[in-house]
């Protein structure tokens, strides 16, 4: 059992709290706060519990110098602002006497967020890197580490493995739940327990298919990825995705779980990745050499809504068609509202297919939309995560 926030005594202490904060940004203003507003209860536990309240995050990608201007964290600290009801400091330094000394004036209470950890990464990667004196430095300015990035403990990056590697630490509120929520998924799911796979790549999602096709009393394959197993049957695919280096693969999981794995009757097509394109409906053996498939077809929603609604688990990770285009979203879409409407248990495994059952406005009729993609895909694939892995054991 790994350590939680509750087991620390954090009065007057200066607590650092890892969170993710990388939230999706347009026009300048934030898209969706859900990773804000997950990360809500720990800050305030903190903070009602008297400590001194340092948050890290990393935002976007940053490669390159004139990559600062569009990912700086000020953003995030005006809406943690708002949603707080608290003052929050924002440091616009990752690093050096600026942040040294906003950290020495605090007051048991007080909130400051510094920017954006991957500026770091500007100086040879450090922070991605996991560089040791990096992460020595940010443990040199607290007491207590938290992680509370989810979203973040896949990696093993100087804000998520070395600054624990240097401070006692535990887990925030929100990766204890996450945790908890794919331990059950995993270890004693409700039956029947239906996986819903979609996505680009079967490569990304072959750990998952081996480590859950024994678990699962279904796998229902959609999106990009469905194209290279019905490649596999032998059929044509036109210019669909294909995940060529995973073809063998297919062959022999749909050999092996013919009444396992279920992948789509038939799917829409189109001749152009367009959001205006002409497209028709046609069985998966009618796909023409020059059509590309862009979402499943009425038959399969059919199939898999009523496979759904006999299910007591349900795991979704990854779109069934291209969602944002929305004459293509049709097929997420109306399996979101199956899962709105049944009594199971209802996981959304982060990334897209998170962002689509908000935008569907679904995201409160489910039982959890995880803030992580990559780490959840991680989790049912039976590794270990790093920033979770690193925290200090009870």
């Amino acid at each position: 059992m790994k350590k939680t926030i509750r087991d620390y005594n954090l009065n007057n202490k200066k607590v650092i709290i890892r969170c993710d904060f990388n939230v999706p940004v347009e026009n300048e203003e934030i898209a969706d706060d859900n990773r804000i507003v997950e990360a809500i209860p720990t800050i305030k536990y903190a903070v009602e519990n008297n400590a001194k309240v340092i948050l890290l995050s990393h935002f976007g990608r940053v490669k390159e110098e004139k990559d600062k201007k569009t990912n700086s964290l000020i953003i995030v600290a005006e809406r943690l602002r708002q949603l707080l009801k608290k003052e929050v400091t924002f440091i616009p330094y990752t690093s050096g006497i600026e942040v040294d000394t906003a950290i020495k004036k605090m007051m048991s209470g007080d909130i400051i967020m510094l920017e954006n950890t991957r500026f770091e990464d500007l100086d040879n990667g450090k922070e991605s890197n996991n560089d040791s004196e990096l992460g020595k430095y940010w443990a040199s300015l607290g007491d207590i580490f938290i992680n509370d990035a989810y979203g973040a403990s896949h990696r093993a990056h100087a804000s998520t493995v070395g600054i624990p590697t240097y401070l006692p630490s535990g887990t925030g509120f929100l990766v204890e739940k996450e945790i908890n929520v794919l331990t059950n998924i995993v270890k004693d799911p409700k039956h029947p327990f239906t996986v819903i796979l979609g996505g680009s790549k079967v490569k990304d999602k072959i750990g998952v298919i081996n480590n859950l096709v024994n678990k699962a009393d279904k796998i229902l394959i959609g999106g990009g990825m469905s194209y290279t197993f019905i490649k596999a049957l032998g059929y044509e695919i036109g210019t669909s995705l294909l995940d060529e280096s995973s073809l063998d693969f297919c062959k022999e999981i749909l050999t092996k779980y013919k009444d396992k794995i279920i992948i789509p009757k038939d799917v829409i097509v189109t001749k152009e990745f367009s959001p205006t394109a002409t497209s028709r409906a046609t069985d998966i053996d009618k796909i023409v050499y020059n059509e590309m498939g862009m979402d499943i077809g009425p038959q399969t929603v059919v199939a898999y809504s009523s496979i759904l609604r006999n299910s007591k688990t349900i795991f979704w990770n990854g779109p069934v068609g291209v969602f944002e285009f929305d004459r293509f979203a049709v097929g997420t879409r109306k399996l979101c509202d199956v899962l709105s409407k049944t009594d199971a248990i209802t996981i959304m495994g982060g990334g897209d297919i998170g962002a689509a059952v908000t935008k569907f406005g679904y995201k409160d009729k489910v039982t959890r939309v995880s803030t992580g993609g990559g780490a959840t895909l991680m989790f049912l694939e039976g590794k270990k995560l790093p920033g979770i892995e690193i925290v200090s054991n009870k």
